[in-house]
């Protein structure tokens, strides 16, 4: 009896341990603009706006991890590397969030990256928006899957590329490489485009 208590015990203590390394986890961010909140009101400028900038990347990189879950499962016949979250400063392209992941069945290839939280964006929607400057990348104005989009594709090389703006707050595009027009849009088709603009 005296060792099923403990092994009770001990079990519990680590659910308990595990709780509150979780918590710590999430608090972190809060702990840092707490500590810039104190050097602001102490004088200590540089080190507050210091501080903000180090929680704004923390809270990128949790929100680049959480965008990871859209991208897209491989289509039959296909495999996918891990998807990749990156964090991007003020110094690429304004700063930002990027996620990616790469699917491949030989000897074609595609790779799907969202960008979001960037100033560059903005350029990209007007592009998106007209259809002159569209056309005159090469590119054909085509909706796909309920979203405005600019499909580009070389039938002799069998690569293209689809760009798509989401909610003016997201840069969606897949690059194919041998591939065929039909499975390059495939991918572009695969997107959950609801559920990223509820990130």
């Amino acid at each position: 009896m005296q060792k099923t208590i403990s092994i009770f015990v001990l079990g519990l203590s680590l659910c308990l341990f595990s709780s509150l390394s979780v918590l710590a986890t999430e608090d972190e961010v809060l702990t840092i603009i707490d500590q810039a909140s104190s050097q602001y009101k102490s004088g200590d400028f540089a080190g507050a706006a210091s501080n903000l900038d180090y929680a704004a990347q923390l809270i990128r990189q949790k929100k680049s991890e959480s965008m990871k879950d859209l991208l897209p499962e491989p289509l039959e016949g296909w495999e996918a590397e891990d998807a990749v979250a990156q964090a991007m400063g003020t110094a690429v392209f304004g700063g930002g969030i990027s996620v990616s992941r790469t699917y491949k069945r030989k000897p074609s290839s595609v790779t799907i990256d969202i960008v979001s939280d960037s100033p560059v964006l903005q350029s990209l929607v007007m592009m998106i928006n007209n259809p002159m400057v569209a056309g005159a990348s090469g590119g054909k104005l085509q909706t796909v899957n309920g979203q405005r989009a600019i499909v580009q594709y070389t039938e002799s090389s069998g690569s293209g590329e689809v760009n798509i703006v989401v909610d003016n707050r997201f840069m969606v595009t897949i690059k194919g490489k041998k591939v065929e027009r039909s499975e390059l849009l495939a991918y572009a088709e695969a997107m959950d485009y609801k559920a990223l603009i509820g990130k």
